[in-house]
């Protein structure tokens, strides 16, 4: 018999508390822990797999450095010196505009952002590329103008809802809410309550729903709208709370009046009076609203996010109970980058702002493409496979083979890391003292600081280590004095109390203090992430104080060394902060203190959405007469960091669902392989007829193309999505909604 260890499943950002049977330094076996607060035993088929993720033939355990068409293995101090002089020389040479750090922890090892965006930041770039410029810059940039800050997230009261409303979302099967299964069941089973689903084919989740809108793929902006102009023509609208907390409201309301909503509601194959009782509903009881990437992805991107928060506005759900409500955190998952800012840098070649503090993988390609001057030259990817997870596979190809340095830190050998000049190796989650700060509960703030369960087999460091190396030897740290390093190995209230000596001594010290903290006090602890999580909490803001006070905490000097030694206590997690539930709207910081409905950026974009010109603009092309949904969320994918398909068990499970009647059309039966084309380019993948699927609609899964053990496993979706198929605002690739052609092979 092994230990049992308590940690959490890294597969999504639900991080499912879960136990490990360590044997021989090996995970032999997981349950869930039924301990864990969040998730309280719930856990999906991907989190009891996770021994998968840590232990297959592609882990890396050296340093390695491309030599010729391979690769040899070099120590550390030859990889940082070499590093660090490329990294030097194409900055002095090309200016800070030529690098680029593509990472920010994935899913569960958040840690080495602030390292990676310090290294950045030390050598003057703030071209920080994260997988949330993918996906949810639309939305934040909408939350940033109508609520004051981007980085300030809007989740579902799901706890307290009496109708929850899944628009592009797939919950049954993505869960992106903390035991999705059983709240999905909750409500669907509970008579006095709703489950809504929008969503054009009959999800898992749909299946489960009392009332289902099979809307018209692309056609969410032209609802959403439709819906508006309802409930105003309607008079449900909450006048009183829009009075109390809505700015804006005036001018928006011509935007809806004198629509024609049956006419557009007809381009969205829906029927009328269906939707006026939706919207009744939705206007007079406690609902809420969960948008997922079928919104986030899809034609009209931020438009759709910002007509959802005018949505909830005017029916007054936000802020409030059962409603869409500001969740706290210990950290937010990113900056306010308004790009009305003159400091708010642009890409060079493609125009595009930082949202969020991140900039869009979509354009990366087209940035190190350029021919402008300073065009990307150098980039850092930390623990992201482009190759595999991004938009346009083949032009990050084309694109990569173009840098003077590339530079892959990673668990695994992925796609990325063998375009790559030097690949480091990354700890993986199991390994090491990382955590997630994602924050999906309310009013509760969750953390979870995971501990190593298993020691390394090589000369993996974790992120922040090599961050810290890199930062020294590039002279970007200050002299340390001894002293310091002598107050970490004591009472960590007395080191705080040097630190500070140190920094108000030391100028250079307050913009690199995450790694002198890592170079001392994380010395001491055997861990730069852990160290950092104590200067976190020794630096949090007064917003968190009064949360954790709530929680129970005692105010004072001591709170964060408090907090720290519960997180160490509780390998489990816990509870460190509550928001306050009677100032539901504590955290809108636009400048009147109201939600602020009108943003002028939007005025031209909403009343061009009409019945007409969206009819005409979703009519078939003659060479691509299906449209794809790239990414399908289920229980046999996990993005790209399960590399080893024994996880799947010999099962075939990165199949094209296609609707029967198309099947038919093309002569193609259930188990054919079939070659999708896009624009972008095209994949073989084998054919799944089913009516899950909608009729000229077909859906692929991602997470899959992956060369393991030298074979590929599955389709890679990514190849099908180009990269000029984007948001005009966000640039968030529209991967479920991609014109193609599907042909028997």
């Amino acid at each position: 018999m092994g230990s049992w260890q308590k940690t959490t499943c890294v597969c999504c950002a639900q991080n499912c508390g879960l136990e490990v049977e360590i044997q021989d330094n090996r995970i032999v076996k997981v349950k869930p822990d039924k301990d864990n607060p969040r998730s309280e035993g719930y856990v999906c088929r991907k989190g009891l797999q996770v021994a998968h993720y840590q232990h297959h033939a592609d882990r890396l355990k050296h340093p390695l450095k491309k030599v010729g068409a391979g690769f040899e293995e070099i120590s550390w101090d030859q990889a940082i010196d070499e590093i660090a002089f490329k990294l030097k020389s194409v900055v002095d040479q090309h200016g800070s505009r030529a690098l680029a750090y593509m990472g920010g922890g994935g899913q569960a090892c958040h840690f080495e952002a602030a390292f990676g965006v310090r290294l950045l930041r030390g050598l003057g770039s703030r071209y920080h590329y994260n997988a949330l410029g993918q996906e949810l810059t639309g939305i934040f940039w909408g939350i940033g103008r109508t609520l004051g800050r981007q980085y300030q997230f809007m989740i579902p009261d799901d706890h307290h809802t009496d109708m929850l409303v899944a628009i592009g979302w797939n919950g049954w099967m993505s869960h992106q809410i903390p035991q999705a299964r059983r709240h999905l069941k909750r409500i669907s089973e509970d008579p006095d309550k709703l489950l809504v689903v929008i969503d054009p084919r009959k999800s898992e989740t749909a299946e489960r729903a009392d009332i289902h809108l099979a809307l018209r793929p692309g056609t969410d902006a032209l609802m959403t709208r439709a819906m508006i102009s309802i409930i105003l023509e309607e008079g449900w609208h909450n006048a009183d709370y829009i009075a109390k907390h809505v700015a804006g409201f005036d001018e928006i309301r011509p935007w809806f009046e004198g629509f024609d909503a049956k006419a557009a509601l007809k381009v969205c194959e829906l029927d009328f009076e269906e939707v006026r009782e939706f919207c009744r509903l939705f206007a007079t009881r406690k609902s809420s609203l969960h948008p997922d990437l079928g919104v986030y992805m899809n034609r009209h991107s931020t438009l759709v996010t910002y007509l959802q928060i005018l949505l909830l506005a005017i029916c007054g759900r936000i802020g409030v109970p059962g409603g869409n409500v500001l969740p706290g955190s210990l950290m937010p998952l990113g900056a306010h980058s308004d790009e009305r800012d003159p400091k708010t840098w642009r890409t060079v070649e493609t125009g595009f702002p930082a949202i969020m503090g991140v900039f869009p993988p979509n354009v990366m390609p087209e940035e190190i493409l350029s021919d402008k001057a300073e065009r990307l030259r150098a980039v850092i990817v930390s623990g992201s496979n482009p190759l595999r997870s991004y938009a346009d596979t083949t032009a990050y190809e084309n694109a990569f083979k173009e840098l003077d340095l590339l530079v892959t830190i990673e668990v695994a050998m992925t796609e990325t890391a063998v375009l790559s000049h030097y690949v480091l190796p990354a700890r993986s989650a199991y390994e090491k003292w990382d955590a997630a700060f994602f924050s999906w509960n309310y009013p509760e703030i969750f953390f979870q600081m995971r501990r190593p369960v298993v020691e390394p087999r090589g000369a993996q460091l974790e992120e922040s280590e090599i961050f810290v190396r890199l930062a020294d030897k590039l002279g970007l740290l200050p002299d340390i004095p001894e002293s310091l390093y002598e107050a970490a190995g004591k009472d960590r209230l007395q080191f705080g109390m040097a630190l500070m000596q140190y920094a108000a001594s030391e100028p250079k010290a307050q913009k690199v203090l995450p790694f002198i903290l890592a170079k001392t006090l994380g010395k001491e602890m055997g861990s730069m992430n852990l160290a950092a999580l104590w200067g976190l909490l020794q630096t949090a803001p007064k917003s968190f104080r009064e949360q954790a006070t709530r929680a129970g905490f005692n105010p004072g000097m001591t709170m964060g060394e408090e907090i720290f030694k519960a997180i160490l206590d509780h390998p489990e997690g816990l509870w460190i902060g509550k928001c306050d539930v009677d100032n539901g709207l504590e955290a809108v910081r636009t400048e009147h203190g109201k939600i602020e409905l009108y943003v002028p950026e939007m005025a031209d974009w909403v009343q061009s959405i009409d019945p007409q010109t969206e009819e005409k603009a979703l009519q078939p092309l003659p060479d691509y007469p299906f449209i794809l949904v790239g990414g399908r969320h289920f229980d046999h994918n996990a993005n790209t960091i399960m590399r080893d398909p024994a996880w799947n068990e010999g099962k075939q499970v990165c199949t094209l669902l296609i609707h029967p009647s198309d099947a038919e059309k093309i002569g193609v039966r259930d188990g054919d392989m079939v070659r999708v084309t896009t624009q972008a380019g095209y994949e073989e993948i084998a054919a799944e007829v089913t009516d899950k699927a909608r009729a000229g609609q077909v859906v692929m899964p991602h997470g899959f193309g992956l060369v393991f053990n030298g074979q590929t496993y599955g389709a890679n979706v990514n190849r099908l999505a180009h990269r000029a198929h984007r948001d005009r605002l966000a640039a968030t690739p529209l991967h479920k909604y991609i014109a193609c052609r599907v042909e028997k092979i």
